[in-house]
Parts: C-alpha cells; sequence; structure tokens
C-alpha cells in the first residue's frame, strides 16, 4: 500500500455565542467555524505487523501519553471496527498546532486520521456515516471533515457550510506560560440553564446570530468566552490590545483559549507584529476556503 500523507489544518472561531446549559450538561453553542493554514501532518505507511503503531512527534507531552487515548488512534480504530480491511499501519503524528489552546488541533488531526485512513485502505464509507462518526470522537471533528468557514450549533457538530468567508492574513500568537481547559472556561462562564431563558430571548439570540452568519459576512468577530476567561487571566487580554496596537484589524480569543489572534492587512504586517511576541509562540497563517481545503487534502495524499 502507498503512503499517505495528509495535513491536519487548525481553525479559529470567527464567532462563537454560548446560549446556555443543556439538560444533558453539554452547552447550546451557535459559532463560525473558519480553517486556517497553520497545521499538523499525519503519515500512514504499511506494517507488517498487526494493528496501529503510532508516534507522536513535536509535543513530548502528548507523545507520553497512552496511544489509545490519543485520538487519531481512536479514529483509525473506529473506522477498523466497522471495515472487514484491517491491515496493519504505522502512523507518524507531527505536531505543530499547540494542544489545547482553542484551536482544534485534536480534533483536526482526528478527522484527517479518518481521511488519511480511508485513503490507505482505499475504503469508502457513506458521508453520513462518516460525519456520525467524527461526531463520536469529538464535538469540532465534523467541521474538519468539511472545512473553510461552517456554521455550528448544538454542542458544535452540527455543521452548515457557509459562504467562505474573505482570505484573511492572520497572526495566532499562543502563550507557553498559559493553558486554559476548556472544562474551567464553562464554568467561568456562568452560562444559565437552557431552559429557564425565554423562549422569545432564547429566539431572539438565535435570529440575531443566525442573520449576521448569513448575510454579514463582514461582520465583526465575537466570543462569549473573552470577559471570562480575561478576567481569570488578564495577559490574554493584554494580547489582545497588544495585537491591536500592532496593526490589527481585529482580535479575538480562539475557541475558549488561550490562543489569540489577530486579523493584519497582508502577512508582512502579520510577521512584522509577530516580533512583539518574544516570550509566546507566534504562527502567521491564512484562512483556507472550503474549496481550497478540499484541493490542499487531495493534492498532499502522495505514494
Amino acid at each position: 500500500m502507498p503512503t499517505i500523507r495528509i495535513p491536519a489544518y487548525a481553525k479559529v472561531n470567527l464567532r462563537l455565542e454560548v446560549l446556555g446549559k443543556r439538560a444533558d450538561g453539554y452547552h447550546e453553542l451557535r459559532t463560525v467555524f473558519q480553517t486556517v493554514s497553520l497545521h499538523d501532518t499525519l503519515e500512514f505507511r504499511s506494517s507488517r505487523r498487526p494493528g496501529i503503531a503510532l508516534e507522536i512527534q513535536g509535543n513530548e507531552s502528548l507523545a507520553k501519553e497512552a496511544v489509545e487515548k490519543n485520538l487519531v488512534y481512536r479514529a483509525v480504530d473506529a473506522l477498523r471496527r466497522e471495515s472487514r480491511i484491517r491491515p496493519g499501519v504505522e502512523i507518524t503524528l507531527q505536531k505543530k498546532i499547540p494542544a489545547g489552546r482553542g484551536l482544534g488541533g485534536g480534533s483536526s488531526d482526528a478527522a484527517a486520521a479518518l481521511l488519511g485512513y480511508l485513503q490507505f485502505t482505499r475504503q469508502k464509507f457513506e458521508t453520513p456515516r462518516l460525519l456520525e462518526i467524527a461526531a463520536t470522537l469529538g464535538a469540532d471533528v465534523p467541521f474538519f471533515l468539511i472545512g473553510g468557514t461552517a456554521l455550528g450549533i448544538g454542542k458544535g457538530e452540527e455543521i452548515y457550510p457557509l459562504p467562505d468567508a474573505r482570505r484573511l492574513s492572520l497572526l495566532i500568537v499562543s502563550p507557553t506560560d498559559i493553558h486554559v481547559p476548556t472544562p474551567d472556561a464553562y464554568r467561568w462562564l456562568h452560562a444559565p440553564e437552557l431552559a429557564s431563558l425565554t423562549k422569545s430571548a432564547a429566539n431572539h439570540k438565535l435570529f440575531k446570530f443566525c442573520a449576521l452568519c448569513w448575510s454579514a459576512r463582514e461582520a465583526s468577530l465575537s466570543n462569549d468566552f473573552e470577559d471570562a476567561v480575561f478576567r481569570r487571566h488578564p495577559r490574554l487580554g493584554k494580547i489582545r490590545r497588544d495585537l491591536l496596537h500592532e496593526g490589527a484589524s481585529e482580535a479575538l480569543l480562539a475557541g475558549s483559549g488561550s490562543a489569540v489572534f489577530g486579523v493584519f492587512p497582508s502577512p508582512a504586517k502579520a510577521r512584522r507584529a509577530a516580533v512583539g511576541f518574544p516570550h509566546d509562540q507566534a504562527f502567521v497563517c491564512e484562512t483556507v476556503s472550503r474549496s481550497r481545503y478540499a484541493r490542499l487534502l487531495k493534492s498532499a495524499i502522495v505514494g
């Protein structure tokens, strides 16, 4: 079988609103996902040994964890359980997306593992079933099977493609000393119980959000997590202000944090601004449209 090499692209949330806490303990979201060019890389090679061998490079803490817990392993294992074709496979995951920073690296790795393993084994799954498998791995994983600009509702797993936003130059700043666990961010938010919202209030929030999503592609960025996360980690708020001072037209917390990104007029201006963050990881990248996302995934698969 050929060697398959496939990228796993990061994401930012251009808008993220939390309507409230659901009866099942999850939160009801309305978000606009956007893929960006920062990416991890997965490589699949045939192995004479049965089973899945996973090597992780570029992230020591992930490399020390049991591989069975990794989303790449779990994604491939899920496909193998549904398939009669189970060749031995060696997988190398080269990490570049900072883990636990709101950039969706783990979820993107899982989606790339699904697509890469299907290419590796030359199998095909119906899209609805593949999306179901993706949703069992994580709420953001279905989005990474689609890419581009997309509306996410529910826990974020129900995906509706949107017209692609214009190409944007971004500088993503990932502080090396601040980690924001997602459960903590939700707890700090103190979102109301969804049942306690009046129907008119809930409908108003939903209508306002969807109207902005579908008809105002140039609408300003927003993230409901910012106030709560910035109160506990003021330096993240300072990074946002510094990005604006360095020339970003807008800046926003990435997901539930702790990365912060700024939108710049050009890649050159983003690169100049990156110099101002010497103690943090800084990544200059750009947004990736849905059609380009599909082309990049396809063209990156090589024998």
